[in-house]
């Protein structure tokens, strides 16, 4: 996750520095790690990740070492489905759910291509 979250540059439509830092972040139990965490922290990133039960036994274990619960925000997390919705959408295509292209600039194009029959579907 850390390698993805620090290659983002969005740029900014007015000029100036890119984005390099998203206003919020959902994910699965599978990225609740501390060192994710402590990153997310450390970056002040807004994240909806549900805590392990491993975790949060370890956690509880612990007594007051342990720290306080993290937050976790479900309505958001449930957002998160819609994403996973669209992208299996996209994988209809076999193009996009084999990635037969080499080079990224096309692949991009060929995802690009897939979201707008997506959209022009009634």
């Amino acid at each position: 996750m850390i390698p993805v979250l620090e290659r983002i540059r969005v740029p900014r439509l007015a000029g100036g520095h890119p984005r390099t830092r998203p206003d919020h972040l959902s994910g699965d139990k599978a990225y609740s790690s501390r060192r994710n965490r402590r990153y997310l922290r450390r970056r002040q990133i807004k994240h909806a990740i549900p805590e392990r039960r491993d975790q949060q036994a370890h956690r509880q274990r612990r007594g007051s070492h342990g720290g306080r619960p993290t937050g976790f925000d479900p309505t958001r997390y449930a957002r998160r489905n819609e994403v996973e919705r669209l992208i299996n959408r996209l994988k209809i295509n076999r193009a996009v759910a084999t990635r037969f292209d080499k080079r990224a600039y096309v692949f991009h194009s060929t995802v690009t291509v897939a979201a707008v029959r997506l959209w022009l579907r009634p």
